[in-house]
């Protein structure tokens, strides 16, 4: 069973994970990857909206069994390729030529909140799931890279205060700091309210692209930067103290 799939409603792709709670490895970036540049090589797309098919989750966020596993065998080099995956979907979604949307229809933790924040605008549910930065409690700090593009769509004093405690936020919540456009009723809410913003964005690639491209410079310059090579180590990554 594919872990995430792709439809087109008219001009408007929908791509649906479908791996329960969508826990991110090397096999979800090299996945997700792939399907942005299928996607975008469909000249009739005008709008990309990224969810989920699980009743309870958006995203997990990283997969901190596969890494943890990996870190204990000293087996460095699939956590280094995913990171660096990661950082392409990141770089990908920032600078995609087409607006891009994320319908969150439950649980957005971690690097799924993270990765939400990569997308142009956020609609999610009231009814359903919550939005938080764990990263605190589990002794992950955000990369450079990150931070960056998070502060784009969430304010600085309110990102602190998700960074610095933990908290979990609703959707009620978020809509009020415009962090989403939209808190739904219902997932049926969820998804034609995205689907029916999404068919309104019809604009040229040529100059959204570069739009983002000049918006998002000083962003881009901290991913490139933030790169990890292949010779490096990664046991920094978790922070017991």
């Amino acid at each position: 069973m594919p872990i995430m799939t792709w439809i087109k409603d008219e001009t408007v792709a929908i791509i649906t994970m479908t791996n329960g709670e969508n826990r991110q490895n090397l096999d979800f970036a090299k996945t997700l990857n792939a399907m942005l540049d299928e996607i975008i090589a469909d000249k009739s797309i005008t709008a990309l909206i990224i969810t989920s098919n699980d009743e309870k989750n958006f995203s997990q966020g990283i997969d901190v069994v596969w890494i943890m596993d990996n870190m204990q065998k000293n087996n460095h080099q699939p956590v280094i390729d995913f990171i660096n995956e990661m950082d392409n979907v990141f770089k990908k979604l920032l600078l995609y030529p087409v607006p891009v949307i994320a319908a969150i229809n439950g649980h957005a933790f971690g690097n799924g909140s993270i990765m939400s924040c990569a997308c142009d605008f956020r609609f999610m549910r009231s009814d359903r799931g919550f939005f938080c930065f764990p990263e605190v409690n589990i002794g992950i700090p955000f990369r450079w890279g990150m931070n960056a593009f998070v502060k784009k769509a969430i304010p600085l004093h309110i990102l602190s205060q998700m960074q610095f405690t933990g908290n979990r936020y609703t959707a009620p919540e978020l809509e009020k700091h415009n962090i989403i456009v939209k808190a739904c009723a219902n997932q049926e809410d969820l998804m034609a309210s995205a689907i029916a913003f999404a068919k309104t964005l019809q604009k040229k690639r040529g100059i959204l692209g570069e739009m983002k491209r000049r918006l998002y410079n000083d962003i881009i310059k901290v991913l490139d930067a933030d790169f990890m090579p292949p010779s490096a180590k990664i046991n920094s990554l978790m922070m017991s103290d």
